[in-house]
């Protein structure tokens, strides 16, 4: 058991959004659950450079769309650490492909890890945290372009867009039970681009937004600790874009 409050971040084993997510948790003293499916070695060195830093962090693997292992998530963060804080769903796939190539399969995978991965860690977390008399803070991760979706994502913006209604059912059912849980959604925009994106891809990203700059996953951190400290808001959905979803420029 630990006395810092505890943090699970799902999908931080590689070094992606998730990842960032988790190091702005650790800078605030959280402890961590580091969730991983297929990227062990990657989950298991990030808790080593953890443990190095002082931080207390195990590494826990799961397939999402199994309500048994995401039970198991749950429980060994809660048996290793004594509680759980914060959840902070950054787990997700998404798949580029041209909608008469997309199958059956292609649509149920995205669902399965996006839409039912999130549902079931946020219930089985939720529900956990609605036993704590301090509840605790829950955060999805949508997507901006659910608003204007882009071509060849046909199998992956269903799963996404489906968040923020996942986000206010999941608000309504754990605040009634404890209001001290919260749920909220975070909407990135382009905050990592591939780094084999063409020059010129990169640039459209850049000049789509308001304020004519890349993001980075810090900004996607910030948003997860503006949900975490400001207690009186829950159920909304915030764009992390550089004004993506209100702004239509000439080179679209």
């Amino acid at each position: 058991m630990t006395a810092a409050k505890v943090a699970l971040i799902t999908g931080a084993g590689k070094r992606r959004v998730g990842s960032h997510v988790a190091d702005a948790l650790a800078s605030r003293g959280y402890a961590l659950a580091i969730h991983y499916r297929s990227s062990a070695n990657e989950a298991r060195h990030a808790v080593a450079e953890y443990e190095s830093r002082g931080v207390s962090a195990i590494a826990l693997g799961a397939d999402l769309a199994d309500e048994r292992e995401v039970r198991r998530l749950v429980e060994s963060t809660i048996a290793r650490f004594g509680q759980l804080d914060v959840l902070v769903n950054c787990a997700a796939i998404w798949q580029s492909k041209k909608l008469e190539e997309i199958t059956a399969a292609d649509v149920r995978s995205h669902f399965e890890t996006n839409t039912l991965g999130t549902f079931l860690c946020c219930q089985q977390a939720g529900l956990a945290m609605v036993r704590q008399s301090q509840g605790g803070c829950i955060i999805t991760l949508g997507d901006w372009a659910d608003a204007r979706p882009y071509l060849n994502y046909a199998a992956y913006f269903p799963s996404k867009g489906a968040i923020p209604t996942l986000t206010r059912c999941l608000a309504v059912e754990l605040g009634t039970r404890n209001p001290r849980v919260r749920v909220n959604c975070i909407q990135p925009g382009p905050v990592m681009l591939p780094p084999d994106l063409p020059a010129n891809e990169r640039q459209q990203a850049i000049d789509a937004t308001l304020v004519k700059r890349e993001g980075s996953p810090t900004n996607v951190a910030l948003a997860v600790l503006h949900f975490i400290d400001n207690n009186f808001v829950t159920g909304v959905c915030m764009p992390v874009d550089g004004g993506r979803t209100v702004y239509s420029s000439d080179t679209e």
